[in-house]
């Protein structure tokens, strides 16, 4: 690809969007109304991580089984592939704006369930709603975004989005430390989120339909309005003249609309839709199985396996890891449109898959150097403290804190009385031994061992957000916004979106029973390989569409995509931008 196929593309980074939205605010405000979507969309996921610590202590019978949570954290997600898959049908059918509304009451009535829920069944309920409306947000705020501005500066507002969701789940954090404190803690909590539903339902009243959307259905008048309020005066020609070629064209290539599945059928036999398929859930796919989510979701738990023993650290550590992925959206909005879309997922996943390897290296070292069980130590408490299975091994002289934590054995461990990386002390699993353990001044373990090097897993951690962020983060949702001839836009970002939510499901899904099977260093070191199989996949599937109208996008998926087409398909296209 030539650099900068596009004379301006210099100056086309976050100073032109700010100096665009600053002659006309009314670009930010369309921008920021539909993001809202992504704010709750952050909110929601992330809540529950710290809701759910205290629906546990509610309700014993959540406590006791591990599937009611992972059914609780889940069902939004689970919601959420109906919603974008709905969503991706009434987007095209009754308009972007129509979409937004309706997620928003799904979003309030969601919210004010869970509030009021008296059984954790009602909790789930209300988890599908919200994850209903997230699915339909999700695909429908970058969409809506992406049609409503000028393509110089589309990838640096879309990004906005990427932006309020991951604010939004820095904000749930706060939410969550905010109201530990306050009696019906998790009500609060899950119930906060209608408030930003109303808002945004009360904007978008006041805001215009997508003005590709009218165009394409015949109300040209009221899209060359909008159109106005959003160009300069000597450019609004130009773009409804593309718009009119690119539905000339769809019109010619009109095909028969069966509902739902018609319109699938026909968007996998269109050339440009498949391959711009291919891309959109390449990097949806690949965005989950870098394994962001058991991240953003089990943090804390994955904290206590480097060896931070205590809730509250653990907290307060995953509240620095969500505050790094809303600056890495930041610093997205300043490069994406300037690097472009590819190369800034390309650079990213490379880093991801360092920073997962060497993750893996340092959970292998924590678990290879972990403290040895010294049978002197177990003897301390007392013979009923002891650990049955390590009293009855006969390898115990080899066991260490690692042994002592795994799942078949069931027991917790002690720390020293000397230091806390000295032999230390397999007992059983009991809140009286536990606080026994704690009152001679030691440290309980039940999660991970302590460990020299359990610091370096946390700013790893911080590190794989600090890439994550601005690549694989918020780049998926543009390049999905922007790839999909417009009669398809819909229902290919509702694909995609599906698939980015499947995928979601079954690594948030597996993740506890994979670091039981295969250790936290082999769960973290099959992440990588996913990450790798993702990288190659983007490299040879995912075409550059920065700065490019979404009839040149078009031009270049008919040709059909390939990395090694040096010369740039789009050159010829430009002559128009450079007389400008």
């Amino acid at each position: 690809m030539v650099e900068g196929g596009i004379a301006q593309a210099d100056k086309t980074e976050f100073t032109e969007c700010w100096r665009t939205s600053w002659k006309t605010p009314y670009i930010m405000r369309l921008a920021l109304s539909a993001g809202l979507g992504g704010l709750l969309f952050g909110y929601d996921t992330g809540v529950i991580s710290g809701a759910l610590l205290y629906i546990r202590e509610d309700f014993k019978q959540v406590d006791r089984q591990t599937w009611l949570q992972e059914t609780i954290v889940s069902m939004a997600v689970a919601g959420a592939i109906v919603g974008a898959a709905v969503g991706g049908w009434i987007n095209d059918r009754f308009g972007r704006k129509v979409s937004i509304l309706i997620a928003d009451v799904l979003f309030f009535v969601g919210a004010i369930v869970m509030a009021l829920a008296p059984a954790p069944w009602v909790i789930i309920i209300g988890r599908i709603f919200v994850g209903l409306g997230v699915g339909m947000a999700s695909m429908t705020s970058p969409l809506y975004i992406s049609e409503a501005s000028p393509h110089r500066i589309r990838g640096a507002l879309v990004s906005t989005n990427g932006l309020l969701i991951t604010g939004g789940q820095f904000f749930s954090y706060l939410i969550n430390l905010a109201f530990t404190h306050v009696p019906g803690t998790w009500r609060w909590m899950l119930g906060v989120a209608g408030i930003p539903a109303i808002i945004q339902f009360v904007l978008m009243l006041s805001l215009p339909e997508s003005p590709r959307w009218l165009f394409r259905n015949g109300k040209e008048e009221e899209a060359k309005a909008i159109l106005e309020k959003i160009y300069p005066a000597e450019e609004v020609e130009h773009e409804i003249q593309a718009l009119q070629t690119s539905i000339k064209q769809e019109k010619e290539e009109q095909v028969g609309e069966g509902g739902i599945f018609g319109q699938l059928k026909s968007a996998w036999k269109n050339d440009v839709v498949r391959r711009g398929l291919y891309a959109g859930i390449t990097v949806q796919v690949a965005q989950q199985f870098v394994g962001i989510n058991t991240v953003m979701y089990y943090s804390p738990t994955i904290i206590q396996f480097a060896g931070f023993a205590s809730n509250k650290t653990a907290m307060a550590l995953s509240l620095i890891t969500s505050g790094l992925n809303a600056v890495g959206s930041i610093v997205s909005m300043c490069f994406v449109d300037r690097y472009g879309r590819r190369r800034l997922m390309i650079i990213s996943m490379i880093g991801i898959i360092t920073c997962l390897i060497v993750l893996s290296g340092v959970f292998y070292q924590a678990s290879a150097n972990a403290p040895k069980i010294s049978p002197s130590e177990s003897a301390f408490f007392g013979a009923n403290s002891t650990c049955t299975a390590y009293t009855t091994a006969p390898d115990a002289s080899s066991w260490s804190c690692m042994k002592c934590l795994s799942k078949d054995v069931d027991c917790g461990y002690c720390s020293a009385g000397a230091s806390l990386y000295h032999p230390g002390a397999c007992l059983v699993m009991t809140d009286e031994v536990k606080g026994a353990c704690k009152a001679s001044k030691r440290t309980w373990y039940s999660e991970g061992c302590p460990s020299k090097i359990g610091f370096l897993a946390v700013i790893l951690l911080g590190l794989y957000i600090i890439v994550y962020s601005p690549g694989m983060g918020t780049v998926p949702w543009i390049v999905n916004s922007e790839i999909y001839p417009l009669k398809y836009r819909g229902i290919g970002g509702g694909i995609a979106a599906v698939s980015n939510w499947s995928s979601n499901l079954v690594v948030s899904e597996t993740f506890l029973t994979l670091t039981e099977h295969l250790g936290s260093a082999g769960t973290f070191l099959l992440f990588a390989g996913f990450s790798f199989v993702g990288l190659v996949s983007i490299f040879f599937l995912v075409p550059e569409t920065k700065g490019l109208q979404f009839e040149e996008v078009e031009k270049m998926l008919q040709k059909g995509y390939s990395p090694f087409n040096k010369t740039d398909n789009r050159d010829d296209d430009h002559h128009h931008h450079q007389s400008k």
